[in-house]
């Protein structure tokens, strides 16, 4: 009986805001305390510092949180990892409906202004991390600094799993956002905050239509968790039980996002391929003129994509595609890291994240950190990070891929070659 009524009382409630939590790291063998601090406010986002009570100088990490219903702390494995190496900020992206209507709108384009805010907030010694959605904001901020020869450019980008390219390969979200007219996702997944919320009357996607879009991508394996939780409730096993609340109190904890900025995104980011096509363009809120996002304009801020070999959301290929589109980066500002057997959120947290991909993404910001000691030998021989060749479009490009695949009519598989590159394999 206390077993089905946890079930129930789980199944029907409403998951808050969960707390980061991280009130400690360890440097050096030593405990170090940590505290969290707000760098900047503002009305859909606040820039968020965790502050170590140490005097070390290391490098800045901006993470830029992803907008697509989990709220940042989903990325406290991320910001854990992280935090014994370098000096951490994150963005904290606000629940539309907690938001007031007055405060006005908030799209694509005010992202990449917040985002280039806080970049220039933090100086031309940041590097700037983006986890999944916020991978093509982040470049594009890149590039309209690079283009405005602004001073205070990142000194380089990690994008992680983000959807640089979707043309390259399909998943149900590509899919989805392809065989369907903007005025269906508009008809049919936007709705109005109830009036009773600081953000009454917003349009918004709303976190609990996304959190079914996220379970129905693997409504087996959910069923079976919460089938593996029951039981251990009732047998009392409550290590297992407690495992599985501290996963799902995250999981299901969603929030609201605005209608402009979800409809912007979906039309685009995964219809019309703005980015990738470099047809991409940038109203800048305060001004209204519109700018010219051009990529390879990008020559100062270091690029490092990662990719995960079971990733269903942003597949094999997307994330690489920046390469291509910063066509005049140095190689010896281009890296790439594919691991094998982690899906989506492995990327960013989990054992393999911890002891194969952080590893390798510390490295690369150590070489590309002006302050920052030299990379000790042992780490540069246990990075598998390599600089790819110059691009052959017609080896390497989108048309080429997809052409390949269409001749074999075989189901799209992509492998990491020994240059680095992102190819199209049996």
């Amino acid at each position: 009986m206390g077993a089905s009524a946890e079930m129930i009382t789980r199944l029907t409630r409403r998951f808050g805001k969960p707390e980061f939590g991280l009130h400690e790291t360890e440097i050096d063998g030593k405990k170090v305390r940590i505290s969290e601090k707000t760098i900047m406010e503002k009305p859909f986002c606040t820039l968020t510092r965790f502050y170590r009570h140490t005097k070390r100088n290391d490098p800045k990490v901006l993470i830029v949180a992803p907008m697509s219903g989990h709220y940042s702390t989903l990325l406290r494995g991320t910001v854990e990892a992280l935090l014994p190496h370098h000096d951490v900020y994150i963005t904290e992206w606000e629940d539309a409906r907690q938001v007031p209507k007055s405060a006005g709108r908030f799209n694509l384009d005010d992202y990449i202004d917040y985002t280039m805010e806080f970049i220039r907030e933090l100086g031309p010694d940041v590097h700037v991390i983006a986890v999944c959605q916020p991978a093509v904001p982040v470049l594009i901020a890149a590039s309209l600094m690079a283009t405005m020869k602004d001073p205070k450019q990142p000194a380089s980008m990690i994008l992680m799993g983000g959807p640089i390219d979707p043309r390259v390969s399909k998943t149900k979200v590509t899919e989805l956002a392809e065989q369907r007219p903007l005025s269906w996702f508009e008809n049919s997944v936007v709705a109005e905050v109830p009036f009773y919320y600081p953000g009454g009357n917003r349009k918004v996607y709303p976190g609990f239509i996304q959190l079914g879009g996220f379970m129905s991508m693997n409504l087996d394996r959910h069923v079976g968790k919460y089938v593996d939780f029951f039981n251990h409730l009732v047998i009392g096993a409550d290590q297992s039980a407690e495992a599985h609340r501290t996963f799902y109190n995250e999981y299901l904890a969603v929030m609201d996002i605005t209608a402009e900025f979800y409809l912007q995104t979906v039309e685009t980011v995964f219809q019309k391929h703005c980015l990738a096509k470099n047809e991409m363009k940038w109203r800048d809120p305060a001004t209204g003129k519109l700018h010219d996002v051009v990529p390879a304009d990008i020559t100062k801020t270091a690029l490092l994509t990662i990719e995960g070999q079971l990733d269903d959301i942003s597949a094999h290929g997307q994330t690489t595609a920046a390469h291509n589109l910063c066509a005049n980066l140095s190689s010896d500002k281009q890296f790439h890291h594919f691991q094998e057997n982690v899906g989506h959120y492995g990327i960013f947290n989990g054992r393999r994240w911890k002891e194969h991909i952080m590893p390798r993404l510390r490295t690369f910001i150590r070489m590309h950190d002006k302050h920052a000691s030299p990379v000790p030998e042992a780490d540069l021989i246990q990075s598998p990070a390599k600089k790819p060749e110059v691009w052959d479009e017609s080896k390497h490009g989108i048309e080429a891929v997809m052409a390949r695949e269409a001749k074999k009519k075989t189901k799209l598989k992509l492998v990491e070659n020994e240059s680095g590159f992102i190819e199209a394999a049996e």
